[in-house]
């Protein structure tokens, strides 16, 4: 059945104007001007001259690689060219969203090409002065990070249910220590991966920030004999995970609290937070800081689990905007305003960005399975957006745009810690 949430929920704010142009609003026989071939070569050069061709509307092509292109742009326009240029972060995505933009050939290839081309643009003066004025994430207060989480989170279970894991949709990084592994064994293998880092043992205390489906805490309790309250924002993955533990026998080990975690109350032996730090935002950290200070117990441990980067940067523009409001995701520098004022130590980080490529690579194959039924439910400028947003992820940690790490820490004080690292490492 399609649903009738409007369009504006899965693609943010495009204007109507977009969303009603015709693909080839320009006509294929209007011949391309030399301005235009111009154009389309330093926007090419701007991008570092990656192996990429440009093809016009009226079927020129345009390059500046020496190298054969990995796949074609078509600009179905003339006045796709002139926004793609004013904008490209934000209007790629808007034009390939609504079919003024074609890709020919391996599109996560393309992204990668230009991911890794546009690499010497970081500190830009220009580039930083765009961002600053078009790329304002929204804010993550209470009430905004509500609506934050509504317009991504709540877009239906049925639809995340078509290209998560079937066990327990986990819309996190899966783990994978071998390679070959389907996506629902990787899952697990995350699960077991993180518990091993925090040592649960049976009756220790867990508290989880941001819960998504609750498939993290069922496991927990599950497979090793705790309690977990785990909080979360988003009403349609709380139902669902509450109906969950009780079809499973957890409800009395296992409770999911609609809330924001900065309400997080009661005293725990375990802290845990997988995938929700980068919905926080760097002017929370300190009220996350403070929110896990006085929930831990002494000897407890923590656990944070996030999209990152090696240096401060913002979302991509049009991520951001139409996918991701309010994302961020921290460099490390920025995550230790959770941990330094509060003297927490840091015992353990890992970088698992090839391990989201991965898993990204999986969640986009059983998506295109999907698509057919995906444009029933929403409609094809929905189905290509999601589309640009999962091959771009794959792009991003492979070129290292992005990284994922999981970090470890105690207090500072505490002397309660094991002496090598044979806990990460279950015996064949």
């Amino acid at each position: 059945m399609k649903r009738t949430r409007p369009l504006s929920l899965g693609l943010g704010n495009v204007s109507q104007a977009d969303l009603e142009a015709a693909p080839d609003r320009t006509p294929r026989a209007a011949r391309a001007s030399g301005l235009d071939r111009s154009l389309c070569r330093a926007l090419l050069r701007a991008a570092g001259s990656p192996p990429v061709a440009l093809r016009l509307w009226n079927g020129e092509v345009v390059s500046t690689a020496d190298a054969a292109p990995v796949a074609t742009v078509v600009l179905r326009d003339r006045g796709a060219l002139y926004r793609l240029i004013r904008n490209p972060d934000l209007h790629f995505g808007d034009l390939y969203s609504v079919g003024r933009i074609d890709v020919e050939g391996d599109f996560v290839a393309l992204l990668e090409a230009i991911y890794r081309g546009m690499g010497h643009l970081h500190g830009n003066a220009l580039v930083r002065l765009r961002e600053r004025l078009t790329n304002r994430p929204r804010v993550n207060t209470l009430a905004g990070s509500r609506e934050n989480i509504h317009h991504h989170y709540d877009l239906g279970n049925e639809f995340y249910r078509l290209w998560l894991d079937t066990a327990a949709m986990q819309y996190t990084c899966a783990y994978y220590p071998d390679p070959a592994m389907s996506l629902e064994q990787a899952q697990v293998a995350k699960l077991d991966h993180v518990a091993r880092k925090l040592r649960l043992k049976p009756g220790d205390r867990v508290v989880e920030a941001g819960c998504g489906w609750g498939g993290l805490a069922r496991h927990f309790a599950r497979s090793y004999g705790v309690t977990v309250r785990a909080y979360n924002i988003s009403s349609e993955q709380v139902a669902f995970a509450r109906e969950r533990a009780r079809d499973e026998g957890l409800a009395d080990r296992v409770e999911y609290v609609l809330d924001d975690y900065r309400n997080i109350e009661g005293s725990y032996d375990v802290f845990v937070s997988v995938g929700m730090l980068e919905h926080v935002g760097p002017t929370n950290y300190g009220t996350l800081g403070d929110v896990i200070d006085r929930c831990l117990a002494p000897h407890g441990r923590g656990f944070i689990h996030s999209i990152g980067r090696n240096r401060p940067g913002k979302m991509n523009a049009w991520i951001e905007k139409r996918i991701f409001p309010g994302a961020y995701p921290p460099s490390l520098g920025e995550m230790m305003a959770i941990f330094e004022p509060r003297r927490f130590s840091v015992l353990d980080v890992e970088n698992l960005r090839l391990h989201y490529a991965q898993t990204l690579r999986h969640w986009l194959e059983r998506f295109e399975r999907n698509a057919g039924t995906i444009e029933d439910m929403f409609d094809p400028f929905f189905v290509r957006a999601w589309r640009l947003y999962l091959a771009g992820s794959i792009a991003a940690f492979t070129t290292g745009s992005l990284q994922l790490f999981q970090v470890v820490f105690a207090r500072g004080a505490d002397n309660e810690l094991p002496w090598s690292r044979a806990h990460l490492h279950p015996q064949a």
